[in-house]
């Protein structure tokens, strides 16, 4: 059994070290030891003096205020920050310097620079990093009330308030805060009540002057199912995107992170990690733990070949060649038994729209590609693909045949295409 001081701490060694934590205890004891981590508050104080600290220049500089640390509340209510989202451990690159500053802009001027933020982007690149930042700079900077909190959660705690006859209070503790932070937006579609009840939020804090932050992974206009009326008031300030990073962000991400935490391996294993994880900033970071861990704990060398057998199912993953829209097209028209050219025809007879709807649809979801691009594809418009989604989506919700169909295409496109 160990102690860890804060759920952060335990959730994040559970996540990143308890295999490595297991074996070595394992390893010392001569036998197989089952390793669980506890939460005691008391282990912080009780704990001794730590040989070194990082420090962050920016926060932690004589006079100036301190970040947040794991369990501190920044509002009435609020969720802790993660005390290494600051402004200062984000690395700026080409992919992701206009969303970096304008959300530098947003935490400097709370109100009055971009009011709503709206940054999108897929998994891993920064979303939650940047929004995290804003709170920490307001909070070290001013007195405001900073709310943040994941839409996932917003939706339990109204669900909640309804049942216990609480929505008077909920009501007040997210229109009475300074700076509200939602994680992940659209799960917001998953009630229409929740989404009633936030349009007059956001009114509220809107008409107050008062700074409202939100992430998706998708641009607020590809949100199914969300009111039009939040999609224009979430499109009333600034929409910003998150993209892979290119590969000297890459590279600088790993050296940064290599500062951090104290760690070095030698260049050309930085440069080897930086070269075959491009897609997602959080594994490209874990493929670098993993390899400094292993080396710690098993005080040998990491060479190009250990990192490759160390990161084969990574670098598996990232092997995989990205779908493109001529191979979704050519999957459905097979599977609906239609001729190719009809993708891209003026046919609107039933047995080629629903086909042709349903490809627009995954190709929206099994790649990256934008509506526009999307519609060029198929001959169409934005708003012609963006109907088809919409479409594909409602009929899904209804057509349980429809809806195996979509799934058992994409699982074909996934793993085995026809090319």
């Amino acid at each position: 059994m160990l102690s860890v001081s804060n759920d952060f701490y335990q959730s994040w060694l559970e996540e990143n070290y308890l295999p490595l934590i297991k074996d070595a205890a394992s390893r010392i004891c001569g036998c197989d030891l089952k390793v669980i981590l506890e939460v005691h508050p008391e282990a912080l104080s009780a704990a001794p003096p730590a040989k070194a600290t990082i420090k962050n220049p920016a926060v932690d500089r004589p006079g100036s205020a301190r970040a947040l640390r794991p369990g501190d509340k920044v509002g009435p209510g609020a969720g802790p920050l993660n005390p290494k989202y600051l402004f200062a451990s984000f690395v700026v690159g080409p992919s992701n310097e206009f969303a970096h500053a304008t959300a530098l802009a947003v935490a400097q001027a709370p109100g009055k620079a971009y009011n709503p933020l709206f940054i999108y982007g897929g998994t891993g690149l920064g979303k939650t990093h940047l929004m995290q930042a804003i709170g920490h700079y307001v909070h070290n900077h001013s007195k405001a009330h900073v709310n943040y909190i994941s839409c996932e959660a917003l939706m339990n705690e109204y669900i909640d308030s309804l049942q216990n006859r609480r929505v008077k209070y909920f009501r007040d503790k997210y229109r009475n805060t300074d700076l509200l932070l939602i994680d992940d937006i659209h799960f917001l579609t998953k009630t229409a009540a929740l989404q009633e009840e936030f349009f007059h939020t956001f009114n509220v804090l809107y008409d107050a002057h008062k700074q409202i932050v939100m992430t998706s992974d998708r641009p607020v206009n590809e949100i199914s199912h969300l009111e039009q009326r939040l999609v224009s008031r979430f499109e009333w300030g600034l929409v910003t995107e998150l993209i892979p990073p290119d590969f000297e962000t890459r590279m600088a991400i790993l050296r940064f992170k290599q500062r951090s935490l104290k760690i070095q391996l030698p260049e050309d294993i930085i440069v080897f990690i930086a070269t075959h994880i491009q897609s997602n900033v959080r594994v490209l970071e874990g493929a670098l733990i993993r390899l400094t861990s292993y080396a710690s704990l098993y005080r040998k060398p990491v060479t190009a070949q250990l990192a490759e057998h160390l990161l084969q199912s990574t670098l598996d993953q990232e092997k995989k060649e990205p779908v493109t829209l001529m191979v979704i097209q050519r999957n459905v028209a097979e599977y609906f038994d239609i001729r190719l050219a009809d993708m891209t025809s003026a046919h609107r007879s039933q047995s080629v729209a629903l086909p042709r709807q349903v490809a627009m649809y995954l190709c929206r979801t099994l790649t990256t590609s934008s509506f526009p691009e999307i519609g060029m594809a198929f001959g169409k418009t934005h708003a012609t693909v963006l109907h088809a989604c919409r479409r594909v989506g409602q009929r899904m919700e209804k057509d349980t045949q429809l809806k195996q169909a979509v799934g058992k295409l994409a699982k074909q496109i996934e793993l085995n295409p026809v090319k």
